[in-house]
């Protein structure tokens, strides 16, 4: 069924109906959306989209299907210990918003994103995922942005320093990506505007700021779903200066 998925409209729809169900695991999730009509559905979703299935049986069937097979071939098979880290991720930030500012506390959690305020949204949903590491899942519905950021969770990691930290110090080592850095130490700046700045392809372009973004190295600016702008994240720089210097003094 994967290989005829695209990824659509629909498909962001399932975003949403993870968000809005009140099931625990994928085959508490198969069993309410095979629960519910196409006007429970409907009625359901309207107040977060306006764009919909054209034939939403059609497609509570095809998504309920989806999450079966992926329980039965993928899920159940999981390392338990992916899920228990990510458990253990999200109770931490849990107990650390109370006394967070907002904006520091996503920029930590999901490393270097910043949501700027629209006009109607009420509520920015972060859920730690493991599979797209180093990728952020953004999904914006009206009053809610939905954010499946990259929780930084490995297993049999013993090093000292973590994947994430290498590719922090990583994404530092080439010419035109300290010149990005040194860019937009002036202030945020668009991609068209560093893609000047560079004077590279944009292809080019994209790549080393790609590495930038997924080593936390950049603040991403977005509007709902919409990339606007990169600015330096002066904490990350601080971070990979003390991870570094810790090493060293190791021995």
């Amino acid at each position: 069924m994967l290989n005829t998925t695209d990824i659509d409209a629909a498909w962001k729809l399932t975003y949403l109906l993870v968000y809005l169900s009140p099931s625990k695991n994928a085959t508490e999730f198969a069993a309410w959306l095979r629960g519910m009509t196409a006007g429970d559905l409907y009625e359901l979703m309207s107040p977060y989209a306006n764009q919909f299935p054209a034939n939403m049986a059609a497609f509570r069937d095809r998504t309920a299907k989806l999450f079966e097979l992926w329980d039965e071939h993928y899920f159940r098979h999981l390392d338990g210990a992916i899920v228990e880290r990510l458990r253990d991720e999200a109770c931490s930030r849990k107990q650390a918003l109370p006394s967070a500012d907002p904006t520091a506390f996503i920029d930590e959690t999901a490393n270097g994103l910043f949501f700027e305020p629209l006009e109607g949204l009420e509520q920015v949903v972060l859920m730690p995922q493991y599979h797209f590491q180093p990728f952020n899942v953004i999904s914006h519905f009206g009053h809610v942005t939905i954010c499946h950021y990259a929780a930084r969770v490995y297993v049999d990691d013993e090093d000292f320093l973590s994947p994430h930290e290498y590719r922090m110090i990583r994404s530092v080592a080439e010419k035109s990506r300290l010149k990005i850095l040194r860019f937009l130490h002036q202030g945020p700046r668009s991609f068209i505007e560093i893609v000047r700045h560079l004077e590279l392809s944009k292809g080019i372009t994209h790549d080393h700021v790609t590495k930038l973004r997924h080593a936390g190295m950049l603040t991403a600016h977005f509007e709902g779903e919409t990339l606007t702008a990169y600015s330096l994240r002066s904490s990350a720089l601080a971070q990979v200066h003390r991870k570094i210097m810790d090493y060293i003094e190791q021995g």
